[in-house]
């Protein structure tokens, strides 16, 4: 099936997810710097550092998100000077550095949870029609990971990550 504009479905299911996550993560970004909370990129990583149970490694948020090594390093640095986070050596492995939230860190990713339009946006589906989508995104986030450590490189994903974008703390 071809649309108005000869997208095949999977193209167009493709170009609709990507205008919608593109939108939103600016008006995410645009709420956040409004309203002084940390960036949407520090967010995200206040939140892999919690949903890994504050033992999360540089390589391995690097990983998570799909970024460089050394520009999550840089960044890592820029949110220990700002006490978002701090580096602890790890016990087990000597050479290895984990990461863990400090309480300032804690406040700025409740804070950045809040988001309020989000709730503009999802509320815009019904009660079913947001758990449909929801099985439909983790079912396809499943399979997009599922082929990119087939065809790129090994990811490892703290334990659940996969199963339940919320952390389990």
């Amino acid at each position: 099936m071809k649309s108005k504009a000869g997208l095949n479905r999977e193209s167009l299911i493709w170009l609709l997810l990507r205008q919608t996550s593109n939108v939103i993560v600016g008006l995410i970004e645009d709420e956040m710097r409004l309203s002084g909370k940390v960036s949407y990129t520090r967010a995200t990583i206040l939140f892999l550092v919690k949903a890994a149970g504050n033992r999360a490694t540089p390589a391995e948020i690097s990983r998570w998100i799909i970024r460089e090594p050394h520009t999550i390093s840089a960044i890592l640095n820029r949110m220990q000077e700002d006490g978002l986070v701090r580096k602890v050596k790890d016990l087990e492995r000597k050479n290895w550095v984990r990461i863990e939230l400090t309480d300032k860190g804690e406040e700025a990713l409740r804070q950045a949870m809040d988001i309020e339009i989000i709730g503009t946006i999802i509320s815009s589906l019904s009660d079913e029609e947001q758990d449909i989508l929801l099985s439909y995104l983790n079912k396809l986030r499943t399979k997009s990971f599922e082929e990119y450590r087939a065809s790129r490189r090994k990811t490892t994903l703290p334990i659940g990550f996969i199963d339940s974008p919320i952390p389990q703390s």
